[in-house]
């Protein structure tokens, strides 16, 4: 059991018998009244999204996952294909499934798959992955300005704002969680 003083972001609840996934969360303690905290939830099987108030102290029930480490192959027309590591066990996620992760797939990549009742329903990605630019405008000389971004378009085509420093054929640290840049890596 989980109870609402241990929320975190990516923690996993059950409500009604379906499995949810913490994607924003607040506590909240007005000058009346009793404590609650106010969460965004993302439904692991269907993917959609629900907003609840819930009262301070409630418990709920961890929902039985299974994480298998799986490397991505390629996408096609049917889906995300991963295979796993150990049995070379092969499945295909949909578009809806991966979601946003797209943005941060690379071939051979390691992935967490998240299996409930011996079902695939997500995709647990590293925190950071490091991923080349493929364009860019160029920097030009007098931009000085401090925290002066400009949008660079990665190899998996996720378009993110870099610093003016950087260039075509960088490679950059991203955040998965949140898609911002982090730092240039040295190839």
């Amino acid at each position: 059991m989980i109870g609402t003083s241990d929320f975190n972001r990516g923690a996993k609840i059950i409500i009604d018998g379906e499995p949810y996934s913490i994607t924003e969360f607040q506590h909240v303690k007005p000058g009346k009244g009793n404590q609650f905290t106010r969460t965004k939830l993302k439904n692991l099987i269907s993917g959609s999204n629900l907003d609840r108030t819930i009262k301070s102290g409630e418990k709920f029930e961890v929902p039985d996952v299974e994480y298998k480490d799986m490397s991505f192959l390629y996408e096609d027309g049917d889906g995300f294909h991963f295979m796993d590591q150990s049995s070379f066990e092969q499945i295909t996620l949909n578009n809806d499934l991966v979601g946003d992760s797209k943005n941060y797939l690379i071939e051979e990549m390691i992935c967490n798959i998240v299996f409930f009742n011996e079902r695939a329903i997500g995709i647990d990605l590293p925190n950071t992955v490091v991923l080349k630019v493929e364009k860019t405008d160029p920097n030009f000389k007098g931009n000085t300005v401090t925290n002066t971004t400009k949008p660079a378009t990665l190899e998996t085509g996720a378009v993110v704002q870099v610093p003016m420093h950087i260039n075509e054929g960088d490679r950059l640290k991203i955040d998965t969680k949140d898609g911002n840049y982090m730092e240039r890596v040295n190839s």
